[in-house]
């Protein structure tokens, strides 16, 4: 089959609650190969919650329908505290980032106990600074960083993720509304392992289709480069 916008792969889907620390519960979903184990597992962290992102924003959904079945990855989304989407609303307020260091903390701890293989986190915009700024932790393998602000994450986390060693993948939009590439560059240039992808003519919020393929491709050479590139032409059938 043809993959389009709207295609969703077979895979095991599952509703999930995280638990926090702080005694929260928060709203998500684990999508799995439909057959056999996965190779390494995404934690996706979603937009910033007060201008509409969620566990469905697009690039994170899209993730969650096609990569369990072409690349044999597990993709764990959910909604940070006070979040809402089509799943639910996960208990709690808006941190603006600080709190949600323990939103952070359990799913990678769900992760772990399930005992899902090579955690990557996967942060877009707001998500890329819980990731920069709560990520840098052992269970971690690595973070693709979609549309980094770099504003409440800066050079203190970015020399802590370069003592680190983790791969650090940053994929900048051409006409970015926060971080350009040029400035992208100059700001990861701290992280020697740092690699940063310029994307030509995409915005922040990567709308189309093309851009939506070109992100997962990216994904996926980092994660699991045996299934890259990507079979857009062809995909399992349900």
């Amino acid at each position: 089959m043809d993959i389009r916008a709207s295609t969703v792969l077979p895979a095991r889907r599952e509703d999930i609650v995280l638990r926090t620390e702080d005694g929260l519960d928060l709203v998500g979903e684990l999508a799995l190969p439909l057959a056999g184990d996965p190779v390494a597992t995404l934690v996706t962290l979603h937009p910033l919650p007060t201008h509409g992102g969620m566990m469905d924003s697009h690039l994170l959904r899209k993730a969650s329908y096609r990569l369990p079945a072409l690349a044999g990855l597990a993709v764990l989304r959910f909604n940070t505290r006070g979040t809402s989407s089509q799943r639910g609303t996960s208990e709690g307020e808006f941190g603006d980032g600080t709190a949600e260091r323990q939103d952070v903390a359990a799913a990678l701890e769900f992760c772990l106990t399930r005992r899902l293989p090579a955690l990557w986190l996967v942060g877009w915009s707001f998500g890329s600074e819980l990731a920069l700024l709560w990520g840098n932790v052992p269970a971690v393998q690595g973070a693709i960083l979609l549309s980094p602000p770099l504003r409440r994450a800066g050079d203190t986390e970015l020399d802590a993720w370069a003592a680190s060693g983790r791969p650090l993948v940053a994929l900048v939009p051409e006409l970015d509304d926060y971080l350009r590439p040029d400035a992208a560059r100059a700001r990861f240039g701290r992280v020697p392992q740092a690699e940063v992808v310029a994307v030509d003519g995409a915005r922040h919020l990567w709308v189309g289709e093309t851009y939506v393929r070109i992100v997962l491709n990216e994904i996926v050479r980092w994660v699991n480069p045996d299934a890259w590139p990507l079979p857009w032409e062809s995909a399992p059938s349900a």
